[in-house]
């Protein structure tokens, strides 16, 4: 018993860069408090002492504000971060240096008295407010991004985000407890900026497609009659096709491009992005790209990201009609 407590003081230091002292870890840490309680109700519970279990945890409930049903299974070295609202359901299982954040539910979705809530494996992260809920299992090593409603289970060494959770990518950091929000990517938006992406690949394939038909002759003739725009003007009417997928307006009209500087066949184009951690960054450069080499002997296009913050009094606010 002695050694677990060590054990568990050893887990707070590595997972919280927060602790102090041991005095500190000892006296005001619900988390540590709350798995202590757990130990002494789950071994009632595995003696058939029912109601003083659910009383031991109830008193711990009270003192701590964190639910984990005497029935739960807790493996070693979990680390409850902060706590509150955290609830963990009969049936569910958590696995060795599992790292739980405020607000945490393991819940369960039948009536029935079977097993009814999730399976968690060792090393998982579970971000604040992430709900899983279900007979379901996350895999060894994976991530739930803060907020996300799991339903499904979870590959090992994934990473999940949003409401359903979607798999948003591998775990990008080998250390275990560790979840940079503002790296994951948005799968929603991955997917849309990959449709519009296809859809300018077509519309660049038509445009080609027309120039080389038979009929394009006479459009060009009517064409011709319109005021010819120079090189700055028609590159700024290109990057109004550029859609930021996050805010569904074209970069131009959103303020994010800064300024166009054409020399010779050399095009150089400054962005501001919206934020500095924008996970559309290459999606955006690479569109902007191709729409300025569209220009006729425009040969080398380079796009810089400035590190100037982005103002809505840069927006064009007709944009959004």
């Amino acid at each position: 018993m002695w050694e677990d407590i060590r054990e568990d003081i050893r887990t707070v230091f590595e997972k919280d860069p927060a602790a102090r002292s041991r005095l500190e870890v000892l006296c005001c840490y619900p988390g540590l408090h709350a798995i202590w309680m757990h130990r002494v109700a789950h071994s009632l519970w595995n003696k058939h002492f029912y109601f003083l279990a659910r009383l031991t945890s109830h008193i711990s409930r009270m003192l701590t504000g964190i639910e984990i049903h005497p029935g739960a299974k807790l493996g070693k070295r979990v680390f409850i971060d902060h706590g509150s609202g955290v609830v963990i359901g009969e049936t569910a299982e958590v696995g060795d240096d599992v790292l739980i954040y405020m607000g945490v539910v393991l819940g369960g979705t039948a009536l029935e008295r079977t097993k009814r809530h999730p399976t968690v494996e060792n090393e998982v992260v579970l971000g604040s407010g992430s709900i899983v809920l279900g007979p379901i299992t996350i895999g060894k090593g994976a991530k739930v991004g803060a907020g996300s409603v799991v339903i499904r289970s979870v590959p090992a060494e994934a990473t999940v985000v949003g409401v359903p959770a979607r798999i948003a990518g591998p775990q990008s950091s080998g250390l275990v407890g560790q979840l940079n929000h503002d790296k994951l990517s948005d799968p929603v938006l991955t997917v849309v900026s990959q449709m519009l992406d296809r859809l300018s690949r077509l519309e660049e394939r038509f445009q080609i497609h027309g120039e080389s038909s038979p009929i394009s002759a006479p459009i060009s003739a009517i064409t011709s009659q319109k005021t010819v725009l120079n090189e700055d003007e028609q590159i700024y009417s290109l990057l109004k096709d550029v859609i930021d997928p996050e805010v569904g307006i074209d970069i131009v009209n959103l303020g994010l491009v800064k300024e166009v500087i054409v020399e010779g066949t050399s095009v150089n184009v400054n962005l501001v992005l919206t934020t500095s951690a924008c996970p559309m960054i290459e999606y955006l450069k690479d569109q902007v790209r191709r729409k300025v080499l569209s220009v006729n002997g425009i040969e080398k296009v380079t796009v810089n990201i400035l590190d100037e913050p982005w103002k809505w009094g840069q927006v064009n606010r007709k944009a959004f009609h």
